[in-house]
């Protein structure tokens, strides 16, 4: 990315990208477990009391509330931007079908109809022997007619 395009990005932008990223690595978790270490060691300098138990709850209950939403933002983001590169490559190869386009925006009826329209394009191409030959579901029942009819007819012609 260049550096214009990071400039347009907002103060909690940069902040959830950086705690999103680190949040992830190795440190962190080395961070963490030293935490909980530290904590369960410092059990006997507190007595095992409820203030003890209280902490490591409060603080882990923070942070995990806190994630849940960037893990979220970070989600939604990460969502749109590899739907993006999708409609790109299915803008960019002719022969794709374009109603993919904003498949994200069906209700969950509509995408289960589609799903199963496409499982039906798979047991076509499958019958007709060929997985490259046809770009949508029309095409693959036009496909495995011909191909059926060309099968029958050599049948036929044996016969």
């Amino acid at each position: 990315m260049s550096t214009t395009e990071n400039e347009d990005i907002s103060g909690f932008e940069r902040v959830s990208n950086t705690i999103t990223t680190y949040s992830g690595s190795s440190g962190v978790f080395l961070v963490a477990v030293g935490f909980i270490l530290l904590w369960g060691l410092s059990g006997p300098v507190f007595n095992y009391s409820n203030t003890w138990l209280l902490i490591v709850n409060t603080v882990t209950s923070i942070i995990t509330f806190l994630m849940v939403f960037l893990i979220q933002k970070s989600q939604n983001k990460e969502s749109i931007a590899v739907q993006l590169k999708l409609n790109e490559l299915i803008a960019a190869n002719n022969s794709a079908s374009n109603r993919l386009l904003n498949i994200q925006d069906l209700s969950e009826e509509q995408l289960n109809t589609l799903y199963e329209h496409y499982k039906t394009l798979v047991d076509l191409t499958q019958r007709a022997r060929s997985n490259t030959k046809s770009h949508s579901v029309e095409d693959a029942i036009e496909c495995t007619e011909k191909a059926m009819k060309d099968d029958l007819e050599k049948s036929e012609k044996k016969k």
